[in-house]
């Protein structure tokens, strides 16, 4: 039963996460699509961490190479969305307000994630690859 509550509050934070992005596009005053490009970023954040995770093997307690750099590269792939707005919003793409919106969608996108992966990661009684 915790695994549903779990998986229906992740749900709700993407939804929260996604209607804040489509607010910075879509409100009439902003009216400016280039936001949705942090999209890409969202599907492309969980696939380091991964496919490092299907290579090494948890055994050993040390940390590797491989897992180290699917870290990296997933903490780049969170900044540069993080990033994107902002760079639109200076070119004055897109208005600071959106820009703001994102931001604030971006947060609660990239939380949820992280809490997929808490939560689902382990190989608990729950773990995600039951669903």
């Amino acid at each position: 039963m915790a695994g549903i509550k779990a998986l229906i509050s992740l749900s709700f934070g993407g939804a929260v996460g996604l209607m804040f992005l489509m607010l910075g596009c879509a409100l009439p005053q902003y009216n400016q699509y280039w936001p949705l490009f942090v999209l890409f970023f969202y599907v492309l954040s969980p696939m380091p961490y991964c496919v490092a995770r299907r290579l090494v093997d948890d055994t050993d307690a040390a940390s590797n190479a491989c897992k180290e750099l699917a870290i990296f590269l997933t903490t780049g792939i969170v900044v540069s969305a993080f990033g994107l707005p902002i760079v639109f919003a200076r070119a004055e793409l897109i208005y600071w307000g959106a820009c703001a919106l994102v931001l604030t969608g971006n947060t609660v996108i990239f939380a949820t994630i992280l809490g997929f992966f808490l939560v689902f990661g382990s190989n608990d009684d729950f773990s995600w690859q039951q669903w």
